[in-house]
């Protein structure tokens, strides 16, 4: 295959004590694909910001067309040909899509005033655009482009950098399947234009779609490497988590008995003409499907109160109940996960004391003031029962991986004693070991008579947690599944009609 465009070579890196990375190497040729997986904490995030210049390495080398390089930042990354394509996108929402494409390198008009060529802007853009099929003018304003779009501006402007080497994190955590195909299309046209690419995904479904090969990293170490004919699921999990992880099947037959939580009639602002009703028995994990849009997220918000339904009645224990906000929805032991858990469910600066402990204080006060030893005690507790790996529960939970993020935002909740839980993408972006433990404690609740509602675009997730399955497309249920009844044919055939 020649000498790779580019060469990571034993790069170990350390934060406060913590030993990142010991000594990782990684290999991208011309046109290859190779998938980098690893469980949250594996160390990707932090090789993949050293081949981007965003970190620095304690040692080791980065290597272009076999030559070793200085990529002291990213400018000095992409002077070499390498883009990096964050899950957390960087657009400026003010500026229009040329303007993101182009940021930095505008094409001026001669003369004092050194004005923006704006024509010529839109004129270079245009075809980066057709290449990726977006179909839009290159001055439309990113404000107003879904996820996907602004996924492809991204794209575009990595093309325009003359990208050799591009790295794509998390690149379909919110996008359709449609859209992840389009995607998985345009992916494949950079390979066949020799472009190389990192691919970085928890869906190990889409490894094995996309990739040439796959280098796992474990415990910020080389933990082995798969060539194509051998990305199967098993092997892939095997060397992410160095052991086999059982099937996660959860199948109680809840559904029928004791209903505890029922919605009747519920109208969101997005969707106002369709109503939405359903029931869950005590102990029942109700799954919630359909594509991205379908309104899901916007049901959850107005049962937790964050969004006032224009109309509908919940009932808890057979009592109708008002919610007028969040804050009455936890007093009667309603509670969401939501999708964003950065921005919706954390206060990231804070630290997994606080965050635990937010919804609770008056609990933990006396005359108004908090006591931290008893806000410890509980934490510790409740981060023990979840496993959340931490080196301490006063560490600012903006320093967590995703999936300890997402425990944090768990035992947020299970320290007040849930009667519905409502959970929106539960291990979006989470590791397949994470996944497991966030599961076992999702079906521990379950078992303890808490109503779990799940929303999730995961089709695995869906048909392996779920009693039953409620289908929505454009602000409606379009079907109710039980659990003998579900196969991905059937969800997908309620969520397209």
């Amino acid at each position: 295959m020649g000498v790779p465009v580019l060469q990571l070579r034993s790069i170990q890196k350390r934060f406060l004590g913590v030993h990142a990375l010991k000594g990782v190497s990684l290999d991208v040729h011309r046109g290859e694909v190779v998938a980098l997986l690893g469980e949250n904490g594996a160390g990707k995030s932090t090789l993949m910001k050293i081949a981007g210049g965003i970190e620095q390495p304690d040692s080791g080398a980065v290597l272009i067309d076999g030559a070793r390089v200085d990529v002291r930042d990213v400018q000095a990354a992409t002077s070499h040909g390498i883009a990096f394509i964050h899950q957390e996108l960087n657009l400026l929402d003010n500026l229009d899509v040329a303007g993101n494409v182009l940021l930095g390198r505008e094409p001026t008009v001669w003369g004092p005033l050194r004005l923006v060529d704006r024509r010529k802007m839109h004129a270079l853009v245009q075809p980066y655009l057709v290449q990726l099929g977006l179909n839009i003018p290159p001055d439309t304003a990113v404000a107003g482009l879904s996820i996907a779009q602004q996924q492809l501006v991204e794209i575009a402007k990595a093309l325009s950098l003359k990208a050799r080497v591009l790295i794509m994190d998390e690149p379909t955590s919110s996008l359709t399947l449609a859209e992840t195909s389009r995607l998985h299309e345009i992916v494949a046209g950079l390979r066949a234009d020799g472009v190389g690419v990192i691919y970085i995904s928890h869906r190990l479904g889409e490894v094995r779609a996309v990739a040439d090969r796959a280098v796992v990293l474990r415990d910020g170490a080389n933990a082995g490497s798969l060539a194509r004919d051998h990305l199967t699921h098993d092997n892939m999990v095997r060397l992410m988590v160095g052991r086999d992880i059982a099937a996660q099947v959860h199948a109680r037959g809840a559904a029928g008995r004791d209903e505890r939580f029922r919605i009747e009639g519920l109208r969101t602002r997005r969707y106002p003409h369709h109503a939405v009703s359903f029931g869950v028995s005590r102990g029942e994990i109700l799954g919630v499907a359909g594509l991205v849009g379908a309104g899901r997220s916007e049901v959850a918000q107005a049962i937790f109160g964050v969004q006032r339904p224009l109309a509908g009645q919940i009932f808890l224990d057979g009592s109708a109940i008002e919610i007028a906000d969040p804050a009455a929805a936890i007093r009667q032991g309603l509670f969401l996960v939501p999708e964003d858990r950065r921005t919706a469910g954390l206060v990231v600066d804070f630290s997994v004391r606080e965050n635990v402990t937010l919804p609770s204080l008056d609990r933990y006060a006396t005359h108004g003031l908090v006591s931290v030893a008893k806000e410890r005690v509980d934490v510790t507790a409740v981060c023990d029962r979840l496993h959340v790996k931490v080196p301490s529960i006063e560490t600012k939970t903006a320093d967590l991986s995703g999936g300890n993020q997402q425990k944090v935002v768990l035992a947020k909740w299970l320290a007040l004693g849930p009667k519905v839980l409502i959970v929106d993408e539960p291990t979006r972006g989470i590791d397949v070991g994470a996944k497991a433990e966030i599961y076992t404690v999702l079906r521990g609740l379950a078992q303890a008579g808490v109503v779990i509602v799940m929303i999730s675009s995961d089709m695995e997730e869906i048909l392996n947690m779920s009693d039953r399955v409620a289908v929505m497309h454009e602000g409606a249920i379009t079907g109710t599944l039980a659990r003998a009844d579900c196969n991905e044919e059937k969800i997908m055939t309620l969520a397209v009609s």
